[in-house]
């Protein structure tokens, strides 16, 4: 599958700049809502949410984030070009909520790792009081998803919004992975679980994760939109995975 998408035209990003979007420790802990939209990551108002809200929370810098897609890109496999584009491979929210420009899409298989609620989430689509749960890469099996290409065209400044979203907590690590697709293997960049994280839980029973998919809601939405999101996505692209599918059974039960 290889679905050409027009790219839009950005303005250049480095450091975030001041927003007309507020995100003030009263809204935030009060309950209102932030969308994971591109503005929000050009705003970096995720991080401006956190400092807010969960200041003892260690987040990475922007130094910190700039410094490791430097680190992946300068790592990248023989015979891979950055310069021309990389390739992501969305598991999750990427799939139906990319945020950045992508000019090429492919279903495709990960073998080595595969999906897994292991991701304990106090924040974001949790909180301290109705914790969630996150879809993360986990050693052993295979995964389908989708491989997104993100076009060489500032490149940099498309990565930093990923990373932004994907980073910012330390809870996964960027690793060069390779992807099986109809039209041959392809290398790209996954985020795959730090498993040294205070947020990493293994494998729970599926009473719990059910249980934590249900109540779990913070401001970036609850743990259940999540999930159906993901497997609504995954259905429109012809991918079952029968796991999520019995997990979305129960926890709507």
């Amino acid at each position: 599958m290889n679905v050409s998408i027009a790219p839009e035209i950005r303005v250049p990003m480095s450091e975030p700049q001041p927003s007309a979007i507020s995100v003030d420790e009263e809204e935030t802990s009060a309950g209102k809502s932030i969308a994971m939209t591109r503005e929000v990551l050009e705003q970096d108002l995720i991080r401006r949410h956190f400092e807010a809200v969960y200041p003892d929370v260690a987040l990475k810098s922007h130094e910190e984030l700039q410094s490791s897609i430097h680190q992946v890109l300068a790592s990248a496999p023989p015979g891979v070009q950055c310069r021309d584009g990389v390739y992501l491979f969305a598991y999750g929210s990427l799939i139906w909520n990319p945020c950045v420009e992508v000019d090429e899409r492919h279903t495709c298989r990960l073998y080595g790792y595969h999906r897994d609620f292991c991701l304990k989430l106090d924040h974001g689509r949790g909180t301290p009081d109705t914790p969630g749960l996150m879809l993360a890469l986990a050693p052993g099996g295979s995964c389908r998803g989708v491989a997104l290409r993100v076009p060489g065209d500032n490149l940099e400044r498309e990565l930093t919004l990923v990373w932004r979203r994907e980073m910012l907590t330390g809870a996964y690590r960027p690793r060069w992975i390779k992807l099986k697709t109809d039209a041959g293997p392809i290398w790209g960049i996954a985020f795959v679980i730090n498993p040294h994280h205070d947020r990493y839980i293994g494998r729970q029973p599926d009473e719990t994760v059910v249980h934590l998919l249900r109540t779990g809601r913070g401001v970036l939405g609850s743990c259940r939109e999540y999930l159906d999101n993901t497997v609504g996505d995954l259905h429109a692209l012809g991918i079952r995975d029968r796991r999520l599918e019995s997990l979305q059974r129960a926890v709507a039960s």
